[in-house]
């Protein structure tokens, strides 16, 4: 089972569940949890092979990488809990993964939070994905992910987020990161299926303004899907939760209380 930290405000309080980005690991959460937790009681999770839960990776070794069964991941998590419904708060490709959980399993999910949303890719993440794919067993792994986070987050004030994320992503195995990317092959398709297809889970995306690859395809997917809102964070990128926490932490706790049963 995945490595996972709670922090329990009380049994009456409802779980936020917090899920990072690919190369990250719960850890990137440190500046949420004072703030979200004298309201909710917190689940942290660390994806298969990253933060804690690298040290598990042979367990999923026969188990393939994809989108349903890292879901799965994080469903066993609350299942062991007896968490039976939650908020859900994502960055990045965490976001996928709720998205996933959203369709697999609405009825565990009260509303998520998606922040630095992937819902599209656009010419410039589609080259990278294939010069990642054309590269991935040739170069070192973090040649290719540092390139990503520049391009990602290109920025002067990005510079905290990049590097928070290149140091969590170095803790990854060279093999674990392969696994990982090969999942970008199934990006497309899914993402072309969640933009179509509604949800009855409430979502807030909550995107930087500077968020150059991503903040476009988020501003449209509102506009179609009548759970889902939007709201931008000024002078930051793609990382909002570290970038502009308090404004980040001040949205999505104001969302959530709102969504409250």
């Amino acid at each position: 089972m995945l490595y996972h930290k709670t922090y329990v405000k009380d049994n009456q309080s409802e779980w936020v569940v917090f899920i990072h980005g690919a190369g990250g690991s719960s850890s990137i959460w440190f500046q949420q949890i004072k703030a979200f937790q004298d309201n909710f009681n917190l689940l942290l999770v660390d994806l298969r092979g990253h933060g804690k839960s690298k040290d598990f990776f042979e367990q999923y070794y026969n188990n393939e990488y994809n989108f349903e069964n890292i879901s799965q991941d994080v469903l066993t998590v609350l299942d062991s809990l007896s968490i039976q419904k939650a908020h859900f708060v994502g960055v990045s490709l965490g976001t996928i993964i709720i998205r996933q959980i959203a369709e697999m399993s609405p009825e565990r999910m009260h509303s998520g939070i998606l922040c630095g949303a992937i819902t599209r890719l656009d010419i410039r993440s589609r080259v990278l994905v294939q010069i990642g794919n054309f590269f991935k067993k040739v170069i070192p792994y973090m040649w290719l992910y540092r390139l990503f986070a520049w391009i990602i987050m290109p920025r002067k004030r990005h510079k905290k987020a990049r590097h928070l994320f290149i140091n969590e992503a170095k803790k990854l195995y060279q093999k674990e990161f392969i696994r990982w990317f090969g999942l970008t092959k199934r990006l497309n398709p899914l993402l072309r299926f969640f933009k179509e297809k509604d949800t009855t889970v409430p979502f807030l995306y909550i995107m930087g303004d500077q968020d150059h690859m991503f903040l476009p395809a988020a501003r449209t997917i509102v506009q179609h899907h009548a759970q889902s809102t939007l709201q931008i964070v000024p002078n930051c990128g793609h990382v909002c939760n570290v970038e502009k926490p308090t404004i980040f932490n001040r949205m999505a706790i104001e969302y959530l209380l709102n969504k409250r049963v």
